[in-house]
């Protein structure tokens, strides 16, 4: 489904991304593992069309889609929670919700993909009509997602869903992410929380000094005596 070839990206003329190569396949879960400052949320960034490419190739479902700007991307089917929740806090959590329809294969089915959303975060249904900068941090993250899944998507991607909550609450949004993973979506996700994440996953890639270092089956990462160490704390 998704193929980055060779990609080099960055910030300017500061490159980050050097001869990335990263391969999802439809139904799997992937996740891109690394220290802070490693590439992950730059790498998430070149496939949405937040960064240029400046070399190699990004496809998705067979299209070269990296000359293409974000909402163009969106339109092809590719969706990312962006790390820090990064909702409307003045307008209600409703229409946060409704935003996240924007691309036209969201819109004509909008209200049918609202009714699901809400069955899966009912929390979220109980807050639609309060602003959504009034929620708790975990409310908040709960409502980017369902906005991200209002996208109906083809690839849902993650960046830090986790970040800054209580256990509690990081507890939570991982139940959440395994429903949708139990719904079939395609997902490709950078978290800090290591174990679970590569628990849930079917192949993870390391990622360090903006080079992808280790690939593998997240069985067989969790495994790997550099991931234990330097990841795990073991």
């Amino acid at each position: 489904m998704l193929k980055l070839h060779n990609v080099k990206a960055g910030y300017g003329r500061v490159t980050i991304l050097e001869d990335i190569n990263i391969e999802v396949a439809q139904g799997e879960v992937v996740t891109i593992l690394g220290s802070n400052g490693a590439g992950k949320t730059t790498t998430l960034r070149a496939i949405s069309g937040l960064i240029p490419v400046d070399s190699g190739k990004i496809w998705f479902d067979g299209i070269d889609i990296t000359p293409l700007p974000a909402h163009e991307i969106v339109n092809h089917g590719i969706t990312l929670i962006p790390e820090a929740r990064q909702l409307f806090p003045h307008m209600s959590v409703l229409d946060n919700l409704m935003l996240g329809a924007y691309r036209q294969a969201a819109r004509d089915v909008a209200h049918e993909q609202l009714e699901e959303v809400l069955k899966l975060f009912p929390r979220v249904k109980e807050r639609l009509g309060q602003q959504a900068g009034t929620l708790s941090g975990g409310e908040q993250q709960m409502v980017a997602i369902a906005r991200g899944m209002m996208a109906n998507p083809k690839l849902l991607m993650f960046d830090e869903p986790s970040l800054g909550l209580a256990p509690l609450l990081v507890k939570q949004v991982f139940e959440t992410i395994d429903k949708i993973v139990d719904l079939g979506k395609t997902v490709l996700i950078v978290e800090q929380n290591v174990f679970h994440t590569l628990k849930i996953a079917d192949r993870g890639y390391v990622i360090e000094n903006g080079q992808i270092v280790i690939s593998d089956t997240g069985e067989a990462l969790l495994k790997d005596p550099h991931v234990k160490k330097a990841y795990l704390g073991i």
